[in-house]
Order: C-alpha cells, then structure tokens, then sequence
C-alpha cells in the first residue's frame, strides 16, 4: 500500500490527444446509439399498467415474470413491496380494445395458478402523458445541474476550467447513457436519478484535480503548464482510484444482492464511476491544456490600502 503514500510520475499528458479523440469519438457514438436504437424506456415514460397482488405464501419474482411473459405480456417488471407475499408488478400499454377488467382477470389468471389464495388490487394506468411529462422535467433537471455546475466552477476557479468542467461532465453522462443504451437494459426513474448521482460524482473528481491545478499554478511558478497539470494530476490520483474502488465495492454488491429492483441504479453507478474515472484523469486535465490554461488565470490580485490620514 506504499503507492498510496507516494507521489507517482505518470506522464498522464503525453496521451492527452488519444484520449480526447477517443472521448470524442465515443461521445458521438453514445449520442448515435441513444437516438438510434434508443433507450429502452420503462413503464414510468412510456405509459402502461400497475398491479399490487397479495400472496398467501411469499411470492417467486422470476415464476411471475415468465408465467405472465408466457401469457402474453412484454417486458413484465416484479418487485417485493412492504414485505416478501406484497408484489407490485409493472405491465406494458395494454389493449386499446381490451377493457381494465378483462386484462385484471387476465393477470389474475396467471397469478392464481400459481396461488390460488391470492388477492389482486385494482390496478393503476399510468397514461402516455404522464411520461411525457416525466421525460420534460428529467431532461429540464439535468440541464438546470448543468447551468449551475457551470457557474459554480467558474466563481470558484475561471472560465476555462468551468468549460472543461462541463465537457468531462458531459462526457461521462453522455457514455453512460450510450451504454445502457446500446445493452437495452430498462430506462427507468431509478436510472435518470443513478445518472443525476454520475454528474455529481463527475463534478466532485473534476473538482478536486482542477482546485490542486489551480494550487500548483501558484507554487510552481516555474514549470510550464504540461508539467504543472501532469504534476497535479499525479498528487490526486491516489485519492481518485481510492474513492472509485470504495464505491464500486459498495456498488457490486447493490449489483449481486440488490435483486432486479437495483440492477440498473447499480450498474448505471458502476459504468459512470469507471468513465468518471477516466474522464478526470484525461478529458478534464486535457480540456485544461486545450483551453490554454496559464498562471495569469489564477493570479490574486491584492487591493492597495489608502491612506485616509491627512
């Protein structure tokens, strides 16, 4: 463990221009495979059925998905609520020509076979709009976190760095995205807020590598900008890898014991932990570079006192 008490010497900026052509490379594929094929959207944008059954004994999650898949129903979502007999299941738009009742004696068709003691709640439709709806204010979310990560970067350190701030913000947003999109996982509420969660985590490591770029700038009064960017980017990877590890340990586990519920909040983390990562390391200490960052942008400047005596 001795590399976490030392200072490593990689020359992180010699690849920078890889790294910047291969991140934009795959942020323009990300942004092709979200509009095409596109995400797999889930019940809470697209519209469709909710329905609370009881059970007499604890319910099989994955014998009520296939029963009801073998019955005719897409993309079946099952989870426990309150306790292990509760089961809130998620269907699809039904119908138009079927009415509410004939699809509850469907499901309760299936769900009866395999516990004949089972009570079903009146079901819940969640119209088209309402997804619409949702889908409006995600995106208004993550463009209002995006305004104000801009200008809290930019009070705090300069222009430049909120603009690379915002490109490796986007970046690991954006790849995430691509990828869950490319693998058709369930885009549901619980993945917007996971890749609200990313932004955050991407903001905080851009942070800490652009407040130590900002301090060297200042005591290196001698190096150039590669070596004081490199240098900084060294003294923080310690503190980078260890706050990925810790969370990916937590998040693996979410990912194997957390059963379908948490599948894709956890897998959403883990990919956007891995590319923020990344992206710290190279596209915000690129985008530095690329911006032409320089000590002139953090000089402090100091007000003359007046003498007020006559």
């Amino acid at each position: 463990m001795q590399w976490l008490t030392r200072t490593p010497n990689f020359n992180f900026v010699k690849y920078r221009r890889v790294a910047m052509v291969t991140s934009s490379l795959l942020s323009l594929l990300a942004i092709v495979v979200t509009i095409y094929p596109g995400l797999n959207y889930g019940l809470e944008f697209t519209g469709g059925i909710i329905v609370e059954a009881v059970y007499t004994r604890p319910a099989d999650l994955d014998d009520i998905r296939t029963d009801l898949t073998d019955a005719g129903f897409e993309t079946v979502q099952a989870q426990n609520i309150g306790s292990s007999s509760e089961v809130l299941i998620r269907l699809p738009p039904a119908d138009p020509n079927e009415s509410t009742t004939a699809l509850q004696e469907r499901v309760f068709g299936v769900l009866r076979a395999q516990d004949p003691g089972v009570t079903l709640r009146p079901p819940v439709i969640v119209s088209g709009q309402v997804g619409d709806d949702l889908f409006e204010n995600a995106g208004l979310a993550l463009l209002f976190a995006l305004i104000l990560v801009f200008v809290y970067v930019m009070v705090r350190f300069r222009w430049k760095l909120a603009v690379g701030a915002i490109v490796a913000t986007l970046h690991d947003v954006l790849v995430t995205t691509g990828i869950f999109a490319l693998a058709g996982w369930s885009f549901d509420l619980t993945v917007l807020g996971a890749i609200l969660a990313v932004l955050g985590y991407s903001i905080n490591d851009t942070i800490v590598v652009y407040d130590r770029i900002r301090d060297n700038f200042r005591l290196m009064r001698r190096g150039s900008a590669l070596e004081i960017v490199n240098a900084s980017v060294n003294q923080t990877l310690a503190r980078t890898l260890v706050t990925g590890v810790t969370s990916l340990l937590v998040l693996f586990a979410l990912l194997f014991l957390g059963g379908e519920t948490l599948f894709g909040f956890s897998i959403v983390l883990i990919i956007g932990i891995l590319v923020g990562t990344y992206s710290s390391i190279y596209v915000a200490s690129s985008m530095a570079l690329a911006l032409e960052v320089s000590p002139a942008d953090f000089i402090v400047t100091k007000q003359e006192k007046v003498d007020e005596l006559p």
